[in-house]
């Protein structure tokens, strides 16, 4: 039998959260390799990439996992061992990403992973595994952003531009897309002892929540900023708005603050402003692939080390934890290696 087909009928390490009749319980366990969903692709997981998706996947309460029992993580990097589809044959590096994985389908918090090809995308020239799931759908995710900025015409040059959740996964890697680009950053963030680390991403102002976390006391104030990536919603969203400059542009891709948005028409009927929604989750893997080649030349930023945080499976529990309490910051990577 060949060597690549035998790690199906073996086991594998894997972080798994389950339900069951004794209740809720998660933790690192052997898994057999028979139990993995049948599909074109059996990858050996070198990284994944930890996100707030997972948190909630992996809680008892998070209402995100689609089966009982699930091998969480979003996001994964690593080399194909099996496949079906001649497009990645044995040896292949990829990046595993959207659909159901980690949510109706085993993820890639584990040493190995079946998924279909369709989620699968090359790993590009220029960006190693590790430091494709430093970026991960977050990633992804703020690239969509400063594309749809770019496209709409709204440069450097334009003005200002504005990231909420700042901290969090997409809003550090928004920063550094940004600030790579050349755009002048404000980043806004409720943990005013990360404004350093904050700026040695690239953000030229750090301003805090509160300043934006109530409903905005005028339908308009003071043109601020050209752009933005909101990763908060809610009254955030509202404000930056009211905020946002003659034919500005604002990227939504998150609600972490809301998903009602306290706002009025004014920006948009009085001063043109776009607003632009991002479904990364939704993207054809033509899409991705295209981003990835993005991520790994022109909008690829040199500072990923700075934002990223190296695991080991026996860790994802209490990273995990931190998330959901809200205690993360950047990005945080497994290395199925340790």
């Amino acid at each position: 039998m060949p060597e690549e087909l035998s790690r199906r009928e073996g086991s594998f390490r894997a972080f798994v959260a389950q339900r069951g009749p004794e209740g809720f319980s998660r933790g690192v366990q052997e898994v057999r390799g028979s139990d993995l969903e049948a599909a074109e692709l059996l990858v050996e997981v070198r990284y994944c990439g930890l996100n707030y998706k997972d948190a909630l996947a992996s809680s008892a309460a998070g209402k995100v996992a689609r089966v009982d029992r699930l091998i969480p993580g979003i996001d994964l990097a690593g080399t194909v061992l099996e496949s079906s589809d001649p497009a990645f044959p044995p040896g292949t590096e990829v990046i595993g990403g959207g659909a159901g994985l980690g949510v109706s389908h085993h993820g890639g918090c584990a040493q190995l992973a079946s998924l279909p090809s369709e989620w699968a995308v090359a790993l590009p020239a220029g960006i190693t595994a590790f430091e494709a799931m430093s970026l991960g759908t977050a990633g992804l995710t703020a690239a969509m952003c400063i594309s749809a900025i770019e496209e709409r015409g709204i440069g450097p040059e334009s003005g200002t531009l504005v990231v909420s959740g700042a901290t969090g996964g997409v809003g550090s890697i928004a920063v550094c897309l940004a600030a790579h680009r050349g755009y002048e950053v404000a980043a806004i963030t409720s943990k005013p002892k990360a404004s350093a680390w904050l700026e040695s991403l690239g953000a030229s102002v750090v301003l805090g929540k509160e300043q934006f976390s109530d409903i905005p006391p005028k339908a308009l104030e003071r043109e601020r900023f050209a752009a933005a990536v909101d990763v908060v919603g809610g009254g955030v969203l509202a404000s930056i708005l009211a905020a946002t400059r003659r034919r500005g542009v604002v990227t939504a891709c998150g609600m972490a603050g809301g998903a009602e948005v306290p706002t009025t028409v004014f920006p948009f009927i009085l001063r043109g402003v776009s607003l632009v929604g991002i479904d990364s989750a939704g993207l054809s893997r033509s899409e991705r692939a295209s981003l990835w080649s993005r991520l790994a030349g022109d909008l690829c930023p040199g500072n990923l080390a700075g934002i990223t945080e190296r695991i080991g499976l026996s860790q994802v529990e209490d990273v995990l934890e931190r998330m959901l309490a809200g205690g993360s910051r950047g990005r945080v990577v497994v290395d199925l290696s340790l």
